[in-house]
């Protein structure tokens, strides 16, 4: 009874949720249904176009995210150059956690440019609050965010990032339209997972996507694929473009 009561309340919120970002033009079909069954320990037994959304990580995690190891698994210089940020450009890190490429992106913006660092835990924008202030970073603006919206202002964004978060997002559907209506037209949507293609990556089944999967569940937004870089030893960067 109690999981029939949670599935019930959460398929209400994402239901109105879809409404709301209908009503502002964020969406170009209505959303495929959630499925509410067993699943494995790293999911939440609920499925998204197949697909069983992961755990997030809580704020308990975020030494792993500053971890030495870090640099050579992802390479973020190399990443930072696939975006090509520009000075005075505003942009978002949605999911940005302990703020490991908040700073780096605020950086590349310069002082003319602003960071919307957005994440869903007070306890981990309080600790990327602190690593901001260890590197003199004054350019980011904290937003707390909710499961179902990232809570960004509207047609603001050049571009919008998420490194290894989309598959831990409670409702993609939803979080995706409001990241979409944050974003200015043409503007480009970032998403950054490790590859689920390749099953020797180290990271469990669940934290991986495949291309395939993020391009068939963005696709029922106002967004065109433009390409994928492979530049990363283990992560796809999937670009997608905000459409008219």
């Amino acid at each position: 009874m109690k999981g029939f009561l949670h599935g019930s309340i959460a398929l209400a919120l994402g239901v109105l949720a879809w409404w709301a970002a209908a009503l502002r033009g964020a969406i170009i079909a209505p959303p495929p249904a959630y499925e509410f069954h067993d699943g494995t320990p790293d999911g939440l037994g609920k499925w998204y176009l197949g697909r069983e959304i992961a755990h997030f990580m809580t704020h308990h995690g975020a030494p792993w995210l500053e971890r030495a190891e870090r640099e050579d698994e992802e390479r973020p210089a190399k990443l930072l150059a696939a975006l090509n940020l520009q000075p005075g450009q505003t942009v978002a890190d949605v999911g940005a956690g302990s703020g490991y490429f908040t700073w780096r992106m605020a950086r590349a913006v310069g002082p003319t440019g602003r960071v919307y660092a957005t994440d869903i835990q007070p306890e981990m924008l309080r600790i990327l609050g602190t690593n901001l202030l260890q590197r003199g970073i004054t350019n980011v603006i904290p937003v707390l965010g909710a499961a179902a919206d990232p809570h960004l202002p509207t047609n603001a964004m050049d571009l919008i990032l998420l490194i290894d978060v989309y598959h831990e997002c409670d409702f993609p559907y939803e979080m995706t339209a409001g990241m979409v209506r944050g974003l200015k037209t043409g503007g480009r949507l970032v998403l950054v997972e490790y590859r689920g293609e390749e099953k020797w990556i180290p990271i469990k089944p669940l934290h991986k996507l495949t291309e395939t999967q993020v391009r068939r569940e963005l696709a029922y937004h106002s967004l065109a694929f433009e390409t994928n870089y492979p530049v990363l030893p283990r992560q796809h960067i999937l670009v997608f473009r905000k459409t008219p």
